[in-house]
């Protein structure tokens, strides 16, 4: 079949790489001048930033990937496990160094509060079962309410109804340990506090696989992607914006798609890596999707957007980690701000980002590379980003200067940065939301947007906004769900890939 993916985010490469090597002839379509979508590049001033997505986990998902096309991942990228995984800094100046040692773990929570070992021990025994439960189900789909039906008694005795938050609380006493073993979510775009306690299993599968980093940054992960897909035969086109996804009104199947500027270019299925909101609302007409309506779609719950400063330093700062996790004074009443109230906050808790620790090649020599995240409300609030923006910039390059970071504001030689406009304009993402539907549990599974559309036959969703949802695990498995719904082209027998054991998660 000839096959169209819209985009080349992590699904739609994982998709078409997948696709393409079961003998289909696949095409992705990409708005932007070079591949990645949320895994943009930004390269100024001789500094390289990854725009999106910095932590690799599940490391075997890539591996599959590669071993599928007959090659090996270090053939095209150099992944390297990283020690610590975080630095999780509090307000009172502790920090707890974060890593996959098991024995590292129990001293680093005896160190924060001895009364807590005990649950800590449990609180791992119990999540290695949620580990198993939940990641039996990451590649496989939801198309009916039977389906569902099948893993709802697993889903019951683990408690799948209670928050992260609410889980991790039940182990540990320590209100700072609380949130080292709950704020996982985030990662996904989903809040600790309603996001369903299956996501505490990224505890365990970073404990047990680790967390990586591709040399030369995300990006050249994209890239060594990008040239699997090429040597497979796949065929990419940028500057490509779709504007339609055409469907026959007496068929009620896809066509193909409308370009801007009016080419139509034809195919016998579609793929979408685009925002699953606004693939509907702005492609797919309304009366071929009676059962995606606007009003379903803005009944979903959004994740919160971002706001972040890519910034470059003329000096290193040795005693800061490749990840830096900073949580501010609030915790629970902060995510209300964020994911309820929609309000941009006085204080805030941040993500800062320092490759360069790993790969110096990513900053010119002597000088350090950056981005610093803030989880903000997305555009459904009340913010007028063109007014705050400046201010609240300042705020925060005035935290890490006064915290972390000394004389940081004289060191800048670089910087750019991003808000909720940037995910809306340049990414097409329903109110600038930076993940999509939350992870919430009836936004989970069969409750979420689904790989295959209900009543377009042939058209097809990978990404963050479908199932199983955002994160790198998340897309490049949705992408595999996708092709294994759409199967192999005639004659062709996929080849088979099989997980790889668990690897130790040490320091390299």
């Amino acid at each position: 079949m000839r096959i169209l993916v819209i985009g080349s985010g992590f699904g739609g490469l994982a998709a078409a790489i997948r696709l393409q090597a079961q003998g289909h002839d696949v095409t992705i379509v990409e708005k932007l001048d070079k591949p990645g979508g949320r895994a943009y590049v930004f390269e100024r001033d001789g500094y390289t930033f990854d725009a999106g997505p910095t932590i690799i986990t599940a490391p075997w998902l890539l591996h599959d990937l590669f071993e599928l096309c007959g090659v090996k991942t270090e053939d095209y990228i150099e992944l390297k496990l990283l020690d610590p995984f975080y630095n999780i800094r509090f307000e009172d100046g502790s920090v707890f160094h974060y890593n996959g040692n098991p024995e590292h773990l129990r001293s680093e929570v005896r160190r924060f509060n001895p009364d807590d070992v005990d649950g800590y021990e449990k609180f791992v025994t119990r999540t290695k079962d949620i580990f198993r439960t939940g990641m039996a189900l990451i590649d496989k789909p939801f198309p009916t309410y039977t389906s569902m039906l099948k893993v709802l008694p697993d889903l019951v005795r683990l408690r799948a109804d209670r928050s992260v938050a609410a889980y991790a609380s039940q182990f540990v006493k320590d209100d700072r340990l609380r949130q080292v073993f709950s704020f996982h979510p985030l990662l996904v775009g989903g809040n600790p506090f309603s996001s369903s306690s299956i996501y505490a299993l990224i505890h365990t599968l970073e404990r047990e696989w680790g967390v990586w980093f591709a040399m030369g940054g995300t990006g050249a992960l994209v890239k060594a992607l990008v040239r699997l897909f090429n040597d497979i035969g796949g065929t990419i086109r940028y500057d490509s914006e779709v504007t339609a996804i055409n469907v026959d009104r007496n068929t009620k199947r896809t066509t193909g798609l409308t370009l801007a500027g009016g080419e139509i270019l034809t195919a016998d299925a579609v793929v979408s890596n685009g925002d699953v909101a606004q693939t509907y609302r702005q492609l797919v007409p309304a009366w071929a999707r009676p059962r995606m309506t606007n009003k379903k779609l803005e009944s979903y719950d959004y994740s919160m957007s971002l706001f972040v400063i890519y910034f470059g330093t003329n000096r290193k700062y040795e005693n800061v980690a490749h990840h830096e996790i900073i949580m501010g004074p609030r915790y629970k009443q902060l995510l209300e701000d964020i994911f309820e109230r929609k309000l941009l906050a006085d204080d805030f808790s941040l993500y800062l980002h320092r490759p360069s620790a790993t790969d110096p090649s990513l900053a010119p020599p002597g000088h350090d590379c950056w981005y610093v995240l803030s989880p903000v409300p997305h555009l459904g609030g009340d913010i007028d980003w063109e007014k705050v923006g400046d201010r609240y910039r300042d705020r925060i390059m005035e935290y890490l200067e006064e915290r972390y970071l000394p004389n940081l504001r004289q060191h800048v030689v670089s910087e750019s940065r991003v808000d909720p406009r940037y995910f809306r304009d340049n990414l097409n993402s329903y109110l600038g939301s930076a993940f999509s539907v939350q992870p919430t549990l009836f936004q989970s599974a069969y409750w979420r947007p689904h790989n295959k559309d209900r009543d377009i036959p042939n058209l097809y969703f990978a990404g963050a906004g479908t199932h199983p949802g955002a994160g790198l695990p998340g897309v490049i498995s949705s992408g595999k769900i996708v092709a294994d719904t759409i199967g192999a082209a005639p004659g062709q027998n996929g080849r088979r890939v099989v997980r790889p054991e668990p690897v130790a998660a040490r320091a390299p």
